[in-house]
């Protein structure tokens, strides 16, 4: 498993508990299963090992993260980028809002 490395470029082992933990607060008191959110996880962990790589930045894995939300419920997409894409205020939450609603009508 390669090493993730974070915003600051300290650098960590891959930890599939942090994941879990946070697609969970994403999911929280929405129809989501954990037998589905463990099957996000799963794909997670295997897009970064077959990526093959030594080091991972966690951006790549939270870009990941947040399409396969975006696919799984609208809600849980935008409780997770808020956090991923560090919202500062209800602006940046609106964009993203703006954009979702845009691609649907696609």
């Amino acid at each position: 498993m390669p090493l993730v490395v974070k915003k600051d470029q300290s650098r960590a082992t891959f930890e599939r508990e942090k994941v879990y933990a946070g697609i969970r607060r994403a999911c929280e008191k929405l129809p989501i299963s954990v037998e589905q959110m463990e099957n996000l996880v799963n794909e997670v962990e295997r897009y970064v090992q077959e990526l093959g790589v030594e080091e991972v930045e966690s951006r790549v894995i939270g870009q990941f993260v947040v399409r396969k939300l975006r696919d799984l419920h609208p809600v849980a997409y935008v409780r997770f980028a808020s956090v991923y894409k560090s919202f500062k205020d209800v602006d940046d939450f609106t964009s993203e809002l703006k954009v979702m609603l845009d691609e649907r009508k696609h």
